[in-house]
């Protein structure tokens, strides 16, 4: 027992060292700007439908805007639906919008039918001019 609280303490204490780049070694390239901030559906698990928050950023200035898609997929990655804009009805597919931000709605149903989506987990993904990121969300009956 004596022997694993010293080791803890060792890996801990090594952790806690940063390591520096030695001479002629390239710092790492600067992070790319975020374009777009998914945030988590809610309520999640949900039945039959939930919200999608999200912004969009840096639009260079006033009047400025970005391509905005968002999408829901099953674990196959086979797409599942297109959340619409709350309040507008719009659905989310390579639409102009301003920075700010959005909250999606996504009914529960798949795209081409009428039918609610089946238990289980599910993908949404936001692309704003290119940059994707992603979540999961999960469906309960």
């Amino acid at each position: 027992m004596h022997h694993r609280w010293a080791a803890l303490a060792l890996v801990l204490a090594l952790g806690a060292v940063a390591p520096t780049p030695a001479a002629g070694q390239r710092a790492a390239p600067p992070r790319e700007r975020r374009l777009g901030t998914l945030g988590q559906n809610f309520p999640n698990p949900f039945k039959p439908d939930t919200y999608i928050p999200f912004t969009v950023d840096d639009c260079n200035g006033p009047g400025g805007q970005r391509l905005v898609s968002l999408r829901v997929y099953n674990v196959l990655a086979q797409l599942v639906a297109t959340p619409v804009l709350h309040g507008a009805g719009v659905p989310v597919a390579g639409v102009r919008l301003s920075c700010g931000s959005y909250l999606a709605y996504w009914d529960g149903r798949m795209l081409r039918g009428h039918h609610q989506a089946t238990s289980g987990v599910y993908v949404y993904e936001l692309v704003v001019d290119g940059q994707r990121s992603s979540r999961k969300m999960f469906v309960a009956k």
